[in-house]
């Protein structure tokens, strides 16, 4: 009796072992079977890692990629509005610095807001600036410094006849409440 429990199952009608006691004895299709089903995971598991992660290094990119545009729009547009005064809207243009400025900068021309718009009425100034190139020297998750060159013309009631100057910035933005802001001015020789 112990030997017909070992042996495998015949077939009724041809005396030969069953084909599910061969297949199980041996390791055959159905061994296969699971090490194909076991392999394909892996591999859909790993492609799908793998995109994954792609995937994440593109979105990274593209915000890093927005976020340097953010930055080096907030530079320049700063630079234009610190140098393009007219004294006729000394009010509207030192609000325009005071809306894109944050820290240091803020708090300078804040503190100095009266006298700068005393000078502006009387020599009657009129400034115009256009940036010639901008880039950014460094970033940061939310700091960059941004280089900017601006060509500034300039008149005034003693020298009515424009006067041209070129100037290059430093400026430190940051991001404030998803706002980039300009918190410090250098001049660069």
């Amino acid at each position: 009796m112990a030997v017909d429990a070992v042996a495998p199952e015949l077939s009724e009608s041809t005396g030969e072992p069953d084909e599910a006691s061969k297949d199980d004895a041996s390791g055959g299709p159905h061994a296969a079977d699971r090490l194909a089903l076991v392999v394909g995971l892996v591999i859909v598991v790993a492609l799908s890692a793998l995109v994954g992660w792609v995937g994440f290094r593109a979105y990274q990119t593209h915000q890093t990629q927005e976020q340097r545009k953010l930055f080096l729009e907030a530079g320049r547009q700063t630079a234009v509005n610190l140098t393009t005064i007219d004294f006729h809207n000394a009010n509207a243009d030192l609000q325009r610095i005071l809306d894109g400025a944050t820290g240091q900068l803020y708090d300078n021309f804040a503190e100095r807001s009266q006298p700068y718009i005393e000078v502006a009425l009387r020599t009657q100034s009129k400034s115009v600036g256009t940036v010639t190139e901008a880039a950014v020297e460094s970033q940061s998750d939310d700091h960059a410094k941004v280089l900017v060159a601006v060509t500034v013309n300039t008149s005034n009631a003693v020298t009515p006849q424009s006067e041209r100057h070129a100037w290059r910035m430093r400026l430190s933005v940051q991001k404030v409440g998803g706002v980039a802001k300009v918190s410090n001015v250098e001049f660069v020789p």
